[in-house]
This record gives C-alpha cells, structure tokens and sequence, in this order.
C-alpha cells in the first residue's frame, strides 16, 4: 500500500459523514459534535470515537454500521473500527456554528442559549467566561 495521506483522508471521512444524521435531532453527526476521535494509522486502519446525544439510543447499532459503511465507500481503508463513547456525556456545546444553525432553523430556537437557562453554564465554559469579563 502506498503511503496514505492521512489529512485528505480525515477531510473525505469528516465531509462523508455529514450524510450521517443523528435518530434523535435530525442535524447530521459531525455539525452535531458527536465525532468525539478520528485516528488514522500508516496502515489505513481507522478508528472513530462516537459520542451519542442520548445514552440510551436505541438505534447504536444502526448508526455505527452506517458510520463504517460510509467510511468504507469515502477512503480504501484497511479496518474501521467505531466504538461508542458512553462515558462523555454530549452537550449542545459540542456543536458546530454550522449544526446550531440548523437546530436554530429546525426547531425555532437556540439549543445552546436554552442549554445555559436550563442547566448553566459547565464547568469549563464558565472558567472562559470569567476569564473573558475579567
């Protein structure tokens, strides 16, 4: 195998899975911030570290299949291996400019502004905060 250009490759899986959408919020998986990892060894082996927006979805298994489907067609890979991340939760935060957007046009509303009523800011978000007004 050739040496494989692992940046071009990264921008065709990322561009490739914005066809994927989520069960739950119909904005598809990378403008939603649900690729949480994406690695690629020397040898064409893929790895995607996938966050889901509820924990417990009932289509996992459907959504990781059309991950390694979708992959397999964009890039010749040797292996793609999808594991689902249940220990990070998923936050609105996580959020492209681009898939609040849609959200905002979908639904009529700012998922993030109704995040920070509803539940404040986290943490980390509230550091770069005070850090900003300081």
């Amino acid at each position: 195998m050739s040496s494989i250009n692992k940046e071009e490759w990264k921008a065709k899986i990322m561009e490739a899975l914005t066809q994927v959408y989520d069960p739950e919020i119909p904005v598809d998986i990378v403008n939603l911030g649900l690729i949480y990892e994406l690695r690629i060894n020397d040898d064409g082996e893929i790895y995607i570290r996938l966050g889901l927006t509820a924990p417990g979805c009932p289509v996992i298994d459907d959504l990781i299949y059309t991950v390694e489907q979708v992959v397999k067609e964009t890039v010749p890979a040797k292996s793609v291996e999808v594991d689902i991340d249940f220990d990070t939760q998923w936050t609105p935060f996580k959020m492209t400019a681009e898939g609040r957007e849609r959200f905002k046009k979908l639904y009529g509303y700012d998922i993030v502004e109704m995040w920070i009523q509803t539940y404040g800011l986290p943490d980390s978000q509230q550091e770069s905060q005070q850090e900003r007004n300081a």
